[in-house]
């Protein structure tokens, strides 16, 4: 059966090819490295390797207070971090480019790549985050002797059907698994449905509760309001991780607003969630009329006056939340499934999420239902500008309902902190043995 996944793995990739080449450096990026090609990493102090797995952006940022925790705690261990997007490695490099003994992105899943990295790399720990199910690279990591774990897992409805069609061989697969720490009960049972044994799972809660600011993020924060002068008597709305067409529809419902005779004008900052789209993204801006100026402009008097400031930029979304007063939530209005709105709400923030949150489907709920996130219907295209506007204006005229609906949020997600710490005390075990563990 393995067999026939590479095989089907190949011609997958073979078919994408072309769609490789046309969108330029998103897959391009290190390329010789998904196919194997890192630098040599033997380890010749002996000391124990920890291989962290994160796909992208969110969670990148998501690992980063277990990954502290680590090197504080086991200062031993060497750190090898990875990354599927561009964008991931771009965060990756810049949270922990003086930390990590090696970061560099995750290689095709055939044997022969997934086992050349893992001769070189000899990890005694390989920690995946959320639920990547490599076959190849599962059962080469066992075979090596690799202990292998699930954290902050989860898995999405649709991901379990999928999995369901091949269930046979993602049993065998699960046997490849010591340990996972998923984020609820319900990722728990699509993964029990799936084969594996009860024994290993455990639920630790959503690390995404656990985020904090740091100290370069506060930096940012503190130039983002010197640069821009946001003020109250201009509320900023922030438009975080937007796909296509959401941007049109956000800049048609903010010319709306304008309109509108609401005391308060407000700013608009613009936050493309892939960096492919910015020259795209910048077009629609400049076609609406507003004035407007993008963050990786030189710095000027008309950052102050510009009605829309376009986010060109990775990895500083999260120091502009601070400064907004509402918060919608790209990937929302489109079957995407959302983005993660945690870091919103951390700030206290009054958050906007269209109808497809099924990345985020169980918080999504529970914040829901406790008043502490204002989700909109299912909506047909031409629909959508005229309801967000209606959105924007009553958060925008009334603080009551705006407040009400950031103070629940805050309060919810502090409820439910702690996957952290959870996580730390069920790995504990392994990292203390490993530690006095020598690789030949």
């Amino acid at each position: 059966m393995f067999q026939l996944y590479s095989f089907l793995y190949t011609i997958v990739f073979v078919l994408m090819s072309p769609v490789f080449l046309l969108k330029g450096d998103k897959y391009k990026a290190g390329f010789k490295q998904r196919l194997g090609g890192i630098p040599d990493f033997h380890n010749k102090d002996g000391r124990p390797v920890i291989w962290i797995h994160c796909v992208s952006v969110g969670e990148t940022n998501a690992a980063r207070p277990l990954i502290d925790k680590i090197l504080k705690l086991y200062p031993n261990y060497r750190l090898v971090l990875t990354t599927t997007t561009k964008t991931g490695q771009e965060l990756a490099r810049k949270l922990y480019a003086d930390r990590a003994d090696l970061i560099f992105y995750f290689p095709f899943d055939w044997q022969w790549t997934v086992r050349k990295v893992l001769e070189n790399i000899k990890p005694n720990l390989i920690l995946l985050m959320e639920t990547e199910l490599w076959f190849n690279f599962l059962r080469e990591s066992h075979k090596q002797g690799s202990r292998v774990f699930i954290i902050n897992g989860r898995l999405s409805v649709k991901s379990f059907k999928g999995y369901l069609r091949v269930k046979k061989t993602v049993k065998r697969v699960m046997r490849y698994i010591d340990v996972a720490l998923m984020q609820t009960v319900e990722d728990a049972n699509r993964l029990l449905q799936l084969g594996i044994k009860k024994n290993q799972v455990k639920i630790t809660g959503n690390f995404k509760f656990d985020q904090k600011p740091d100290k370069e993020e506060d930096i940012l924060t503190v130039y983002f309001q010197e640069r821009f002068n946001f003020s109250e008597n201009s509320p900023l709305i922030v438009a975080a991780s937007t796909h296509e067409p959401e941007e049109k529809w956000i800049l048609e419902a903010f010319k709306n607003v304008y309109k509108s005779n609401i005391s308060k004008l407000p700013r608009l900052v613009i936050a493309p969630r892939h960096p492919e789209r910015f020259a795209a993204v910048e077009k629609l801006v400049q076609e609406t009329g507003f004035s407007w100026v993008k963050r990786t402009s030189t710095v000027g008097f008309e950052d102050e006056l510009a009605d829309v400031i376009l986010l060109d930029s990775v990895g500083e979304l999260r120091a502009m939340y601070p400064l907004a007063e509402i918060v919608f939530i790209g990937g929302s209005l489109i079957p995407h499934g959302g983005q993660n709105f945690l870091e919103a709400v951390r700030h206290k923030k009054a958050v906007i999420a269209g109808h497809y949150m099924t990345n985020f489907q169980a918080i999504t709920k529970d914040f829901v239902i406790e008043n502490a996130l204002l989700q909109l219907p299912k909506l047909n295209d031409n629909e959508v500008s005229k309801v967000l506007t209606e959105t924007f204006q009553k958060l925008l005229t009334n603080d009551e309902i705006k407040d009400k609906l950031a103070e629940n949020a805050l309060v919810l997600m502090k409820k439910n902190r702690g996957a952290t710490s959870t996580t730390l005390e069920y790995l504990k075990p392994y990292l203390q043995v490993q530690s006095n563990v020598v690789r030949n």
